[in-house]
């Protein structure tokens, strides 16, 4: 479907052709679903990753630190259709390596989890125990569909079932494990002999899960990476997971840390579907150095406290010395908000980086100032420095800041990643990774060019983005800036959403408190102009905007013959001509889905909708673009526009997308329209 093209007859039995075609290569393909990561290079990296997990410059996925209470989650982005040879769960393979390293030299925690799970987010989910997977209130429900085999370092929850804190366990819908064993591994050229297998800083560790959907048998194997598989597993359970698991699942892990800690790594992981994942190389896997656990003694302490006064005068006198220094030198103290943050730059490594940000090196200008492009041989990759300049010292600074508050612990496939910071006097600097083909903005405008399944994926990928912001992440963040100049295209044409100067931050279940009208000029919701509160819905009002400007290659507002074309009236006025597709981009020249086309500038409308009860969510705008469910504006229009006006007039009516604009009085050309159209509501 997606090298279709668009003509003014469509012939049906063309069109059933092409979708027999796409159903049979989309089922060919989830038959052999399979991916390998020997080691995660965060450049290329797909996952989604939540909580406290991030990628080590080595490449090794890191889920937790050693701090106490935190979660983290990594989980591969699509979801595995597990029922596409009829009513059973089909089979699949998969080997990953994994190390976990205490904090202490007593025993750390809690462990780590392969899950399969009918989402990569868990809401509410607590610490410790729980995995990072359930809570109390739905510890054990059948409604879970969670499947999950748990590589623990301490006592199980369930003390009876789970007592060696060294063990693995396969749970269903719970931390129960149905089947546990002490972590071991079968001596090849043995019988019976087993040899004892430290989860926790021993080194990396290997596991094999195994599932054969015919039989309905569980396999799990565990041992060192040094090991050659073993020639029989540590446990092969009978377990129909037919039952616990849904149509399409999530496959990835969690990790937890509670009164105890560990660092929980993944280095590496292969998965099939219906057949064997292949083996993992071990020479291409990253190295985790291998943390010794800091020790104290009676005599240390005692050492301590009599050498306390010497080291405190000692501590003094560096302390004046050192602040006599930087008021001498006028190196800068660090501020409170700075020691929370990501990964300080110094300032001579980007001079350095951008060749003194040159001329040359600039890529992009805006309000906020100038991005450059650069090559850090620190992290080995080539970034992006934003120097920020304001006019405001103190409003420059709070959009600094509010930048690497919100995106400095944002990850997602679809977002900007920020690597770090710099402050240095009144300079203000933040280095993303580079994101070679520029802004969407550029290609629409500048001579690029984008084809449909280019531009259909790209409005997806920022859909995506937007979701993870509104609903998946920890807190709520309104971006308060969406639009075309703001979202980068990768080497692989993926969108990411950046500029975060302008975001805010909530929790969940409470209202922003945000009452400053920001943005710019055509993507600004008519209530914020009014009351001047952001909120989820003034942000999916921007994404509507941005559909239309995709679709239609203009933007938002156009001057033309001393007029301003608004281009929501704009693409109104066609729909209401009775032909919708006169508003798309002449460059596409008919190259498109029409079904697509009618999608996105029907949804741009809706999310654009004066009233922001009437739009959507970016929950529900994700499943339209998916074809999850079907849009509610449109039954079908034709291609040739050859329905009656009246019709297509009744369905903007029947959403009020139409306002006080009726057929009866639309009269005016696009080349007369005039800027009244920002009183009917829309900016």
């Amino acid at each position: 479907m997606k090298n279709c093209f668009h003509s003014t007859m469509i012939n049906s039995n063309t069109l059933s052709l092409s979708k027999l075609l796409l159903f049979c290569s989309l089922f060919l393909l989830s038959q052999s679903l399979e991916f390998t990561y020997n080691g995660f290079n965060n450049s290329n990296l797909d996952l989604d990753l939540a909580g406290a997990t991030i990628v080590k410059p080595s490449g090794a996925l890191r889920l937790t630190n050693k701090s106490h209470h935190v979660i983290g989650h990594a989980f591969y982005p699509d979801p595995i259709p597990m029922f596409n040879n009829g009513p059973n769960a089909s089979s699949f393979s998969t080997h990953f390596v994994f190390q976990i390293v205490p904090s202490s030299s007593n025993r750390g925690g809690y462990g780590l989890a392969f899950t399969l799970s009918p989402s990569p987010r868990f809401p509410d989910a607590e610490d410790g125990h729980y995995l990072g997977v359930f809570n109390p209130s739905n510890h054990g429900s059948s409604s879970n569909h969670i499947f999950m085999v748990e590589f623990d370092t301490v006592n199980g929850y369930n003390e009876t079932s789970d007592k060696d804190g060294n063990h693995v366990g396969i749970n269903i819908n719970g931390v129960n494990s149905s089947a546990s064993k002490p972590a071991s591994y079968y001596v090849e050229g043995t019988r019976a002999k087993e040899e004892e297998v430290n989860l926790e800083g021993e080194g990396p560790i290997q596991a094999w899960i195994e599932y054969d959907g015919l039989n309905k048998v569980i396999n799990v194997t565990v041992f060192p990476l040094r090991v050659s598989k073993p020639p029989r597993p540590l446990m092969s359970e009978s377990i129909d997971l037919s039952h616990v698991l849904v149509k399409n699942v999530y496959a990835g892990f969690s990790a937890a840390t509670g009164h105890d800690s560990s660092s929980h790594y993944i280095l590496g992981w292969s998965f099939r579907l219906n057949g064997n994942a292949d083996p993992l190389d071990s020479s291409r896997l990253p190295v985790v150095p291998v943390e010794k656990p800091s020790s104290s003694n009676v005599k240390v302490k005692r050492a301590l406290l009599a050498t306390f006064s010497v080291g405190l005068f000692i501590l003094l006198v560096a302390l004046v010395g050192i602040l006599f220094y930087r008021r001498v030198m006028r190196f800068e103290v660090l501020e409170d908000w700075e020691l929370d943050c990501p990964h300080r730059f110094k300032y001579k490594d980007l001079y350095k980086a951008t060749k003194g940000f040159k001329e040359s090196e600039k890529i992009g200008v805006g309000g906020f100032g100038a991005v450059y492009r650069g090559v850090l041989p620190a992290i080995g990759a080539e970034v992006a420095v934003k120097k920020i300049i304001s006019n405001n010292p103190l409003q420059g600074m709070r959009e600094f800041a509010a930048e690497i508050e919100s995106l400095g612990r944002l990850r997602h496939k679809n977002l900007v990643n920020l690597q770090g910071w710099c402050k240095n006097k009144n300079d203000l600097l933040l280095v993303y990774d580079y994101v070679p083909n520029g802004s969407l903005d550029s290609l629409l405008y500048k001579g690029g060019f984008l084809t449909w399944e280019q531009r259909f994926n790209i409005l997806k990928g920022v859909a995506s983005g937007l979701l993870y912001l509104h609903e998946e992440w920890d807190q709520v963040v309104i971006h308060r800036d969406v639009k075309s100049s703001n979202v980068l295209i990768d080497r692989d044409m993926k969108a990411k959403l950046g500029d975060f100067g302008l975001a805010r931050l909530y929790d969940h279940g409470k209202n922003s408190h945000t009452t400053n009208v920001v943005g710019t000029i055509g993507y600004i919701a008519p209530e914020l102009t009014r009351i001047g509160k952001a909120s989820k819905m003034t942000d999916v009002f921007a994404y509507g905007i941005l559909l239309l400007e995709v679709a239609c290659g203009r933007a938002p507002v156009v001057h033309e013959m001393d007029q301003n074309v608004i281009l929501v009236d704009w693409v109104v006025e066609c729909m209401q001509k009775g032909n919708i597709f006169d508003a798309v981009d002449e460059k596409l020249d008919s190259m498109y889905v029409a079904e697509e086309m009618e999608l996105v500038l029907g949804l741009g409308l809706l999310c654009s909708h004066p009233k922001p009860e009437v739009r959507p969510s970016m929950r529900q705008v994700l499943k339209y673009l998916n074809g999850d469910e079907l849009l509610p504006l449109f039954d079908r229009l034709s291609s040739a526009g050859s329905r009656r006006l009246d019709e297509i007039s009744s369905r903007l009516l029947a959403l009020g997308l139409s306002g006080s604009i009726s057929t009866t009085t639309w009269h005016q050309s696009v080349g007369t329209m005039s800027s009244s159209s920002f009183d009917s509501g829309r900016s």
